[in-house]
C-alpha cells in the first residue's frame, strides 16, 4: 500500500471565504500516483473548513448569510469566548460546516458525484492556514 501527504497553504483578503480546491486535491492524487484508495483532505486549523457541495456563487452567497445567521460575527460580547482574538464566531462556524471530507479514488481520480467538488471554507481569515492532504492506496 502507497501512503502520500501534501499540505496546501490559504490566506485569504477576506475574513471569510469560500475556495474551490478541487484541482489541487486531484493534482496530489496524481502526484501520490494512487489508482484505487482514498483520500482525506481536512482543514488544520479550528477557524476552517473542508466541505463537499455544489461550485455555484449563489449557494456559496445562501451559505455564507446562512452561517452568519447561525453565528454572527458581531457583537463580540455575546461571546465567551471572545478575549484575545475576536473569532468565537469562526469556530462555530467551522463546527457547522466541519473537518474534513473523504473521497475514494477510482482509476487514479476522485470518485464524486454529480456536482460534487471540494472547498476550503474560511471563517477568521487573512492570515496563513494550513490544509492536509492525505491519500493511502495502490
Amino acid at each position: 500500500m502507497r501512503s502520500y501527504r501534501k499540505e496546501l497553504v490559504f490566506r485569504t483578503e477576506s475574513r471569510r471565504a469560500f475556495i474551490n480546491i478541487t484541482p489541487q486535491v486531484q493534482a496530489a492524487v496524481e502526484e501520490s500516483k494512487v489508482k484505487e484508495g482514498l483520500l482525506l483532505c481536512c482543514a488544520m486549523h479550528i477557524t476552517a473548513s473542508i466541505f463537499i457541495n455544489d461550485d455555484e456563487p449563489g449557494l456559496h452567497q445562501d451559505l455564507d448569510v446562512w452561517l452568519e445567521k447561525l453565528a454572527p460575527e458581531r457583537p463580540y460580547t455575546q461571546y465567551r469566548h471572545n478575549g484575545f482574538e475576536d473569532n468565537a464566531d469562526a469556530h462555530l462556524k467551522r463546527s457547522v460546516m466541519g473537518r474534513e471530507v473523504v473521497v475514494a479514488i477510482t482509476d487514479g481520480k476522485l470518485d464524486f458525484g454529480p456536482w460534487e467538488q471540494i472547498f476550503y471554507g474560511e471563517f477568521d481569515g487573512k492570515r496563513p492556514k494550513r490544509v492536509l492532504i492525505k491519500i493511502i492506496g495502490e
